[in-house]
């Protein structure tokens, strides 16, 4: 039986799905139209903290009284938030960048309850990537698995480069499944 009874503040297809895959399914899927660029010095933990909190106030101001999930996601390297990239270059520099060292995904989850009682939390997963050739690097950006994205998406041709996860690989996709899943229940979706 799906759990139907949240707004998800977010339209990524992603986070739809994962949400089905431990049976729950938004009664309302509604993005939220907000200025998402990073204050000036803002850390990314506060950063995607603040994004997902102000994404689902914003659509739970219009259906109050509904639970609202929103998230936000971000690539880290070296304490800097690595934006999507506009095209092929830049996207090969960003490989160079990720190949062979850690990084990090962070994701900030906010559920707002009925009784607007607002819960923020943000989970990081650690990555490690094998040192790619240019040739794999060369292939991997001609897939265009990344466009739309920041640095790539797991779940394709670049999952045979990553040597290591440490921490919630649903939460490099777009939401950490497990914290999602006991933050819905905590605001009375059971």
């Amino acid at each position: 039986m799906l759990k139907k009874n949240f707004i998800l503040a977010s339209c990524s297809p992603h986070r739809y799905a994962l949400l089905q895959q431990i049976g729950y399914e938004p009664e309302l899927v509604e993005g939220a139209d907000i200025d998402e660029t990073p204050h000036k010095f803002e850390q990314p933990t506060e950063y995607v903290k603040r994004m997902a909190k102000e994404k689902a106030l914003t659509v739970a101001r219009k259906h109050s009284g509904k639970v609202v999930l929103a998230g936000d996601t971000v690539l880290v390297v070296g304490g800097k938030i690595l934006q999507k990239s506009p095209d092929a270059e830049v996207q090969k520099s960003v490989m160079r960048l990720l190949s062979g060292k850690a990084h990090k995904f962070l994701s900030g989850v906010c559920v707002i309850s009925t009784t607007g009682q607002v819960s923020v939390r943000c989970v990081t997963t650690r990555v490690i990537i094998k040192k790619m050739t240019e040739k794999e690097i060369d292939d991997y950006v001609a897939t265009n698995e990344w466009v739309g994205c920041a640095g790539y998406t797991i779940e394709g041709a670049l999952s045979g480069f990553v040597k290591k996860i440490i921490g919630s690989y649903t939460n490099i996709i777009g939401l950490p499944l497990y914290e999602v899943r006991n933050m819905l229940i905590g605001a009375g979706i059971k």
